[in-house]
């Protein structure tokens, strides 16, 4: 009987085996199937229970901020989105699709990288203002914000909206701090209901 039970491992071997155990195959197991569960998770709830998918905009160029002397509506003068980020946003409307899932609205930032992460993901679109960003001393962060929990709290039950926006914006009215790409499923009070990596 004691002949078919592995002998005792050193302490060498043991730290082996739990490094190789620890190491890549874990990280590409959360990798493939953690973002991927957690955005089936959100589309799920979003379509039981309406509400909006805050996006913050898909990768973009180097940077923070943007250029001095910045305009809203021309393009060229701002921080835009990367390849990664059109790909991203590309990515995401089909996967959207896939699952007939369809917004009743979409809205977006006036910056570029936010309306053409909507574009690229959603196709149509309209701008408002409310979902500018206010970084660095930009707009009238209480205004803005008080505009979104009044658009919010008149939403009839049910609706799913997304709102594509900064990190400023998403972070002032949930408290969380979103990455590129990040979505954020809030209810009619503002609270966060779940968030994914959209972009995964």
């Amino acid at each position: 009987m004691s002949q078919l039970l592995p002998r005792s491992l050193s302490r060498r071997e043991w730290l082996a085996c739990l490094s190789m155990v620890l190491t890549a195959p874990l990280s590409a197991a959360v990798a493939a199937n953690v973002p991927a569960s957690a955005l089936a998770d959100l589309a799920r709830l979003w379509q039981r229970e309406g509400g909006v998918l805050l996006i913050r905009h898909a990768a973009t160029e180097p940077g923070l901020g943007d250029p001095p002397g910045f305009v809203i509506g021309q393009c060229q003068t701002q921080r835009n989105l990367s390849e990664a980020g059109r790909q991203a946003s590309r990515k995401l409307g089909e996967w959207m699709r896939a699952r007939l899932i369809k917004p009743a609205a979409v809205r977006s930032s006036q910056w570029c990288r936010c309306q053409d992460t909507a574009r690229l993901a959603f196709g149509a679109f309209e701008d408002w203002s409310a979902l500018n960003s206010t970084f660095d001393g930009q707009g009238d962060p209480a205004a803005q914000q008080q505009a979104l929990r009044e658009r919010l709290l008149a939403m009839p039950a049910g609706r799913m909206e997304v709102w594509i926006t900064h990190q400023v914006i998403m972070t002032g009215l949930t408290g969380a701090y979103p990455g590129l790409g990040e979505g954020f499923l809030v209810d009619r009070q503002g609270r966060m209901l779940a968030r994914a990596d959209l972009a995964a």
